[in-house]
């Protein structure tokens, strides 16, 4: 089995709605998004699934999240826009991009340079 890791990030905004300290309050950051896909399967020349395919994949994803207010994207507009739900949303929508070729193992959210959190199923 081979794991493959790429890492992108995008810069947003969110309020966490209901939280009891400060991030209540409109702030941003400069996410860090790493994706890991598990394969077996390896093409005619020796390759799992292409670096450069999973890094559009991710940017697509990211794509729509990016110098954005993340309270007025969907889901985030109902969904409390966490690092938590970001990850399971990155995540549901990385598996549709990939297809069948490789399966995606997780997510990584790095909401700072010192705290991060992990989605996996």
């Amino acid at each position: 089995m081979y794991e493959l890791t790429i890492k992108a990030h995008f810069d947003a905004a969110h309020a966490l709605r209901g939280y009891p300290g400060e991030c209540k309050n409109l702030h941003g950051h400069t996410w860090d998004v790493e994706v890991t896909v598990l394969g077996s399967d390896l093409d005619d020349i020796g390759i799992v699934y292409d670096f450069k395919r999973l890094k559009e994949d991710l940017n697509g994803v990211l794509s729509e999240f990016d110098h954005a207010y993340l309270n007025e994207i969907a889901p985030f507009d109902v969904l409390s826009p966490t690092a938590e739900n970001l990850a399971r949303v990155v995540f549901d929508r990385m598996v549709d991009t990939v297809g069948e070729q490789v399966k995606v193992k997780e997510i990584v959210v790095w909401e700072s340079p010192i705290a991060k959190i992990v989605y996996r199923r």
